[in-house]
């Protein structure tokens, strides 16, 4: 079976794209609303590093785009890059439960941890494309573009 190519680049790619665009859209769409941003009850500085992570998102999202579609140069670098960029804010939201104190909704929620609906399925996501397009690369040269 053949994998569809864009720019000389395989479907993994686009797979880990998908999760990129979500990084950095998903936050402002999930936060920009009353219960986030907009809630009053919200000290400052919460507000303050709400607005770093949603900004930290769009940042990881777009430098994993970059890596992921740039022009050619390294094609195992651009992946690692793209694939470790596209995973990193879904992991360091999974890792924020440890810390103490930390519960993933304000009350009155009582929800366990709902990111997760989003959260596993980006990096599943993210891992399957790695997975192909480091396939992809395997039977096309082992990982340089080419010019």
């Amino acid at each position: 079976m053949r994998v569809p190519r864009l720019r000389g680049r395989g479907l993994g790619r686009v797979l880990i794209s998908v999760t990129s665009l979500a990084t950095a859209v998903g936050p402002y769409k999930a936060d920009w609303n009353d219960t986030h941003v907009h809630n009053p009850a919200w000290p400052p500085h919460a507000k303050f590093h709400n607005g770093q992570t949603m900004s930290l998102g769009l940042a990881l999202g777009l430098g994993s785009l970059y890596q992921l579609w740039r022009a050619p140069g390294s094609a195992r670098t651009s992946l690692d890059t793209g694939a470790t960029l596209a995973s990193l804010y879904w992991l360091t939201q999974i890792s924020a439960l440890a810390y103490p104190g930390s519960k993933a909704v304000d009350p009155p929620g009582t929800a366990r941890f709902p990111q997760a609906k989003i959260a596993f399925p980006a990096l599943a996501l993210t891992g399957l494309g790695y997975l192909l397009e480091r396939r992809r690369l395997a039977r096309h040269g082992g990982g340089r573009d080419a010019h």
